[in-house]
């Protein structure tokens, strides 16, 4: 799998105790990586991080904070680095927007200093959001050379990231043998998010408390992916990057198939279909602050030239997501494994070629 690259390869991980982070330890332990993770501890009471307890060396540390993020990065010496910690809500974002630039781009900034001074790593992937585009709503899906922009703070962090990134690649790292990509995906689901301001995650709160959850934008279309599906996009960027495919140095589509854009009406919906328990209503919000109504990525580039395509349909995302919930606030019982577990078994059976 991935040309068994990450075996015995020391990989940094940003963001490794939130929920995108705690998957992507979890399948680079599976792949025999050495694993060291940048992250604040976890914010809320129950954390995916905690109930896995995976192994590795984990640094609490603020990406704020320059001198200590280059001390972790000398003293390990990374071979490959996955960027993922931010500050990742956009309502969050109005509210603090200063923080939300801070840690999103003057953060990476010091990663990305840190990992100039320093040297030895051969690929960086840096993940920022499908959010970075410049969005008219137009129903096309956002390809990869579309202009970026961002009308919430949020939104235009992440499209600084890429600017960041492609400043790094161009000024400094491609003349010194680290590739640095960039990766877009689309609303990631799955069991152990507990984030404030998501869907699913205050869809399970409110049903574990046996309360009905207000929807403030039930006819919002976003690309929903479970997150596997773009984590194995990460990892096949970071095993091209690190095989010295120079042309793999840009950035990248991860989401789903166009039929899988659901409004956020039917997943809340599908989720009731799966675990009786969530109950919803809707209840717009028209003083609220501006989101994108309409949301897609094109993906074909990724499809075309890493062979990458997804393995699971909106629909089994939403039911693993489902279940996952269900089990824990029922059984106490987290399968995350066996997630991992399922999601290659589908792809060894669907003949996916980038999982050889």
């Amino acid at each position: 799998m991935f040309g068994d690259v990450y075996n015995g390869k020391r990989v940094l991980v940003t963001g490794h105790s939130g929920f995108k982070g705690s998957w992507l330890v979890m399948w680079l332990r599976r792949l025999g990586a050495e694993v060291c993770g940048i992250a604040l501890p976890p914010e809320t009471e129950v954390s995916h991080y905690n109930l896995l307890k995976p192994e590795l060396r984990s640094e609490w540390c603020d990406l704020r904070d320059a001198e200590h993020v280059s001390g972790i990065v000398r003293d390990f010496r990374p071979e490959i680095v996955f960027h993922l910690a931010a500050q990742p809500l956009v309502r969050k974002s109005y509210a603090e927007p200063a923080l939300t630039f801070a840690v999103n781009v003057g953060g990476m900034v010091n990663l990305l200093e840190a990992l100039r001074s320093t040297g030895g790593a051969r690929a960086i992937v840096i993940v920022t959001s499908d959010k970075c585009y410049r969005n008219d709503e137009s129903p096309r899906g956002h390809r990869e050379e579309d202009p970026l922009g961002g009308y919430d703070p949020y939104s235009a962090s992440k499209a600084c990231q890429e600017l960041l990134a492609a400043s790094y690649r161009d000024s400094f790292f491609t003349r010194g043998g680290t590739l640095l990509a960039t990766a877009r995906a689309g609303n990631v689901i799955g069991g152990g998010d507990w984030a404030a301001d998501r869907l699913i995650p205050d869809l399970v709160r409110a049903a574990a408390r046996g309360e009905c959850e207000p929807l403030r934008s039930p006819d919002a279309v976003r690309p929903w992916q479970h997150v596997l599906e773009p984590l194995g996009g990460y990892l096949l960027l970071g095993q091209r990057l690190f095989e010295g495919e120079t042309q793999a140095a840009t950035g990248w589509n991860f989401g789903p198939a166009e039929n899988d854009a659901l409004t956020v009406g039917e997943v809340a919906a599908q989720m009731k279909r799966f675990w009786p328990r969530v109950e919803f209503r809707f209840a717009p919000q028209p003083d609220a602050p501006h989101e994108t109504k309409l949301l897609q990525l094109d993906c074909a580039k990724a499809e075309r030239e890493l062979h990458w395509h997804g393995v699971w349909s909106a629909g089994e995302a939403i039911r693993r997501t489902a279940e996952w919930y269900r089990d824990f606030y029922e059984t106490g019982a987290v399968d995350t494994a066996a997630d991992l577990d399922g999601y290659l078994a589908a792809a060894a059976e669907r003949g996916v070629v980038w999982m050889r």
